[in-house]
Order: C-alpha cells, then sequence, then structure tokens
C-alpha cells in the first residue's frame, strides 16, 4: 500500500465544505418553513398541516445528522493530517478510513432526505392534478 500524505485528506476539505453549505442551506430553509407552518398552525389546527409538519421534522433531523456526519468526517481529515505531520502512518490510514466511511454516511442520508422531499412534493402536485 501507498504512503498516504498530506495532500490526500486536503483533498477532501473543498468537496466537504461545499457538502456543509448545502447542508446548512436546507437547515435554514426547513427553519423558515417550519415556522410558517407552525404560524398556519396556531390560525387553523388542519391535519394536512400537521402531517406536513411532521415530514419536516423528519427531514430536520435527517439533516442535523447529515451535518454531524460530514462534520465528523471533516474533523477526522484534520486528525488525519495531524497524524501523518507526527509520521503516524498506521493510524494515519485507519482514521482516514474511518473519516470516509462517516463521509458516506451522510451522504447516504441526504440519499434518504432527497426522496422523502421528493414524496412531499408529490402530494402537493398530486392536490393539482386532481382539479
Amino acid at each position: 500500500m501507498e504512503e498516504l500524505t498530506l495532500t490526500t485528506p486536503a483533498l477532501l476539505f473543498s468537496a466537504i465544505s461545499l457538502i456543509m453549505l448545502a447542508y446548512t442551506n436546507r437547515f435554514l430553509a426547513y427553519a423558515s418553513v417550519i415556522r410558517e407552518l407552525h404560524a398556519k398552525y396556531k390560525k387553523n389546527k388542519d391535519k394536512v398541516l400537521f402531517a406536513q409538519i411532521k415530514n419536516i421534522k423528519r427531514r430536520l433531523y435527517l439533516t442535523r445528522s447529515m451535518q454531524i456526519y460530514g462534520i465528523s468526517s471533516l474533523f477526522l481529515c484534520v486528525f488525519t493530517m495531524f497524524l501523518i505531520y507526527i509520521q503516524q502512518q498506521t493510524l494515519a490510514i485507519w482514521v482516514f478510513g474511518v473519516a470516509l466511511i462517516l463521509l458516506i454516511i451522510s451522504l447516504g442520508l441526504l440519499i434518504m432526505e432527497i426522496q422523502i422531499s421528493v414524496k412531499a412534493l408529490e402530494h402537493h402536485i398530486s392536490d393539482i392534478e386532481m382539479n
């Protein structure tokens, strides 16, 4: 196996940073929608609104998990670089492997969240299609 260099984990920095920006934008969008739905629900305790709130809550928690796994991956990439710097090559390889696994989990959660989002939007579209 080839030696792990400082540039290998550093390559993930830009990718993880962009992913985290996208996750944060999703989180902020959900916060806005939740505030809007909350205000509507206070005025009219509709079952449809409650179902939408339940759906967005699930998506919010998925986004939080995506962020946690993504940040953990970035943290371990930095830790990998430190291990390489102090010449702990074997440990660095293992830590970097865990960082990659955490990033894969984060992206897998993103896929789940996208599927839930699409189903929620399909409900809105079906309303229009029925009319």
